[in-house]
């Protein structure tokens, strides 16, 4: 099983960027998905996190009213609309997915994609 993210890159204040990121292999079901970053020198932390069936969300505070995350369970994609940004949202962003191979669930993570935004 692989997480492939996508979508990052370098913006101004105030613009936009929607990452998204793909689940494939041997996947018989995909629980709970989110969304992580790391600045450098600062911890990981949540940005986003999605539940099996879409239905409930929730967000870091410094995100909220800017981000939102859905997934298409049809393509086993999870995305990330990112509004508004600010030069503190730069960082290294994580996508993580609990998948289950039909026996056991697993916890997964993407390779990360680059958010960089300049004031």
């Amino acid at each position: 099983v692989q997480l492939q993210a996508s979508g990052g890159g370098s913006v101004q204040t105030g613009g936009s960027l929607r990452l998204s990121c793909e689940a494939s292999g041997r996947i018989f079901s995909i629980n709970d998905m989110g969304w992580y970053r790391q600045a450098p020198g600062k911890q990981r932390e949540l940005v986003a996190h999605i539940n099996d069936d879409g239905g409930r969300m929730k967000y870091g505070d410094s995100v909220k009213g800017r981000f939102t995350i859905y997934r298409d369970n049809a393509k086993n994609t999870v995305y990330l609309q990112m509004n508004s940004l600010r030069p503190e949202d730069t960082a290294v962003y994580y996508c993580n997915a609990g998948i289950s191979n039909g026996v056991a669930v697993y916890n997964y993570w993407g390779q990360g994609t680059q958010v960089t935004v300049s004031s």
